[in-house]
């Protein structure tokens, strides 16, 4: 189908990156204005779902129009315009998000009350109870659906956001026809999905959906992406329905179970059982955490693999630059040097970020210091090659203010919020 949304990649990197260099051009000063004026204003207003989404929705709609009438555009392909807008909606809605999401009494009450119904359910519910095919049964892929789905909070853009329910539906369409002759349906479909949100349990679901529904460019939410995100709509509906009939249980079943449930959830949440549960999260996160390696380990480990490899100068053949000297540089080589320099630099500092290590300019000693191994500059070669889209940040994934490197969900957030306060 056509239309679907790509997930946060390396891609992702270089549209918002795109985006933020066109922003820093002396022409685009009105643009940056024009942004900045709508933030604050915006900011100051009252909370009203429908009026927050159309204003932004509008204004979107807006610069679009403006950006394809600018200069600064002129000759762009659709895609590179494309990008532009991108760009616009993760800024807008990254500097948004504490005004808009979950800022309404009835969307937080709706949350909740998904939270609870998918907490107490999860406890008992098989995957015949939704009449899922034994051939359609698997627990492994489930898994890695459910922690795609669970990854959305630690985005802030709409696109971010649907990018992680578009990743948790296609890893369950992707095994659904590995496991059968003939190309599953939406009645094959829809149940596992249910399945493995309840299981997913992931918080504020409804507000990440209807996040998604008021915020989220309209000119990019269409064919398969669309599909998609309605069946997500769909589920969220289905579960806070949920009753016997839908888990083909008849009544008594059906109220044994939920009650079996209340007291098995009440016993986890209190007491003993939290401050273990706490505890043993934090070894396991711990232990985890000691088995990363540094970047300086993964330098010196692809290093060492590059050198023991025969034909090694073949590596290097896509980066020209890599032996030459002073006097073989033109200034015609300046553009390129740059533009690949930048590159690095982005690809280096999201995989340092993604390990959770200080992130050092490469002249400087200790991990990604670019020590060489076995003569290969390491640093530079294992870097370029680094295509790691999503690195997700805890707290935040957008612009921050007055900050000149931050890692937002797989991409690095540059200078626009110097233009910005300018």
């Amino acid at each position: 189908m056509e239309n679907t949304e790509p997930p946060v990649s390396s891609t992702t990197t270089r549209t918002w990156h795109d985006f933020l260099e066109r922003m820093r051009q002396p022409s685009a000063t009105e643009f940056v204005k024009t942004i900045k004026n709508f933030i604050t204003t915006f900011s100051k207003t009252i909370p009203n779902p429908e009026k927050d989404s159309e204003s932004i929705q509008e204004f979107f709609a807006t610069m679009d129009a403006a950006f394809r009438a600018h200069p600064l555009w002129a000759g762009r392909t659709e895609d590179e315009l494309e990008n532009t807008s991108e760009g616009l909606e993760k800024y807008i809605m990254t500097k948004l998000f504490p005004r808009v999401f979950a800022s309404h009494p009835e969307d937080i009450k709706i949350d909740k009350d998904l939270f609870n119904k998918s907490l107490l359910i999860q406890q008992f519910i098989e995957p015949h109870h939704l009449d899922i095919q034994q051939k359609y049964q698997n627990e492994t892929s489930w898994l890695i659906a459910k922690k795609e789905l669970q990854k959305i909070n630690s985005y802030k853009a709409p696109r971010d956001k649907l990018s992680c329910i578009l990743s948790c539906c296609k890893v369950i369409s992707t095994s659904l026809f590995n496991a059968s002759e003939n190309p599953p349906g939406a009645d094959d479909f829809l149940p596992v999905l249910i399945y493995v949100t309840i299981k997913a349990n992931v918080a504020q679901l409804h507000s990440n959906l209807v996040y998604i529904q008021r915020f989220r460019n309209r000119l990019r939410l269409g064919g398969e992406t669309e599909y998609l995100f309605t069946n997500m709509l769909s589920v969220e509906s289905f579960i806070l329905n949920i009753d016997a009939k839908a888990l083909s249980m008849d009544e008594s079943e059906f109220e044994n179970n939920m009650e079996s449930a209340r007291v098995i959830v009440s016993g986890e949440y209190n007491g003993e059982n939290v401050e273990t549960r706490r505890v043993e999260s934090e070894n396991d996160m711990e232990a985890k955490l000691k088995e990363v390696p540094s970047v300086s380990d993964l330098e010196n480990k692809g290093g060492t693999m590059i050198v023991m490899e025969e034909k090694v100068s073949e590596k290097f053949w896509n980066f020209p630059f890599l032996y030459s000297k002073v006097d073989d540089l033109s200034v015609g080589d300046v553009d390129e040097l740059l533009n690949g320099y930048k590159q690095l630099v982005f690809k280096y500092v999201c995989l340092a970020k993604g390990l959770g290590v200080p992130v050092r300019p490469p002249l400087e000693t200790g991990d990604g210091g670019g020590e060489a191994v076995g003569g290969v500059p390491v640093a530079a070669t294992e870097s370029e090659q680094v295509e790691d889209g999503r690195v997700e940040g805890g707290g935040h994934d957008g612009v921050r203010d007055s900050t000149t490197e931050t890692l937002v969900a797989g991409e690095v957030v540059s200078q626009l919020d110097v233009n910005v306060e300018k």
